[in-house]
């Protein structure tokens, strides 16, 4: 057998998203490059690796069983390289970090620098929902978690960052009487929620259900991103973070709808497990935050405190 890296890398990629296409995007690659990849890498095995059953690409058994197999030599791989650079003096090895979709609008302008200072050092960051990311880091499949709400059921040690806002907004369609929306206001706009499982959509649920406000229409989207834009639409109203709105608030796309018991205030944590052996690198990292985060918060979120 004459496979090379490249092909266990690409490979994995589409055991993990199941779809050429996306394996394509996340490398950097056009569809058929990671074809043909695929295509060699299949041809050193008389068994079949993937299946495609409609039009759904499928990993079959023995896929899998080289997929754990290519994951283990990429890591003995990752290794070497590691430990190489260790010996020349540099920091390195593997950060990983799960977000929650909101973080996505802060976690590069937390580890930017800590990136460009050590080289040797990658970033595996995963964006998903709340849930996802306390399961994650009861899995240890992760070194830190970025939330807004801490998890009260895992023993942990953070980092305490910025405070998170969530305000009631609107396109710039909306009007409202008087100087805070009233329900019957709150009851002609549709209100767009984010999925289950997500600290926005919890906070939102709580604020409607304890000041007993009318729905009228309920969307589902699942993202923050997906949310502010359809806010922008003149679709329904939300609250979101103020975090995500800069750009929408500049430009007057999106209006902040003042409303009695808001903003909803937590704050945003850099969480581990208590008990987690931290690597070199990201004892590094919390290093790095502890010493940074007050010029970084006045640097790059400095126009939250106008809100």
């Amino acid at each position: 057998m004459h496979y090379t890296l490249h092909q266990l890398q690409v490979f994995l990629k589409v055991t993990e998203f199941k779809s050429i296409t996306k394996a394509a995007e996340e490398l950097h690659l056009t569809q058929p490059a990671v074809s043909i990849q695929i295509k060699n890498f299949q041809n050193q095995f008389p068994i079949p690796l993937t299946e495609v059953v409609g039009r759904q690409l499928f990993v079959t058994d023995f896929g899998e069983e080289i997929a754990a197999a290519a994951r283990k030599i990429i890591a003995e791989v990752d290794a070497i390289n590691y430990k190489t650079m260790a010996y020349q003096g540099q920091l390195s090895g593997k950060l990983k970090i799960s977000i929650v979709s909101t973080g996505k609008y802060l976690m590069p302008y937390y580890i930017t620098d800590f990136m460009n200072m050590h080289p040797g050092v990658d970033l595996e960051m995963d964006v998903t929902n709340k849930t996802r990311v306390v399961r994650h880091l009861e899995k240890n499949e992760t070194d830190f978690a970025l939330v807004s709400v801490v998890p009260d059921h895992i023993a942990i040690d953070k980092v305490r960052l910025i405070p998170n806002k969530l305000f009631l907004v609107g396109g710039r369609q909306h009007t409202y009487s008087g100087k805070t929306i009233s329900k019957k206001d709150f009851d002609k706009l549709p209100v767009v929620y984010r999925e289950k499982g997500s600290a926005t959509r919890a906070a939102m649920e709580n604020y409607i259900a304890d000041r007993k406000l009318p729905t009228r229409k309920k969307i589902e989207l699942t993202s923050n991103e997906a949310v502010k834009q359809a806010v922008i639409s003149g679709i329904g109203i939300s609250i979101l973070p103020l975090v995500g709105l800069k750009n929408a608030l500049s430009s007057g796309d999106a209006q902040i709808i003042p409303s009695k018991g808001l903003p909803i205030t937590t704050h945003w944590n850099l969480i581990w497990q208590k008990s987690k052996q931290l690597s070199p690198t990201a004892k590094a990292f919390v290093s790095y935050l502890e010493e940074h985060k007050t010029a970084l918060n006045e640097k790059h979120f400095g126009w939250l405190d106008t809100y």
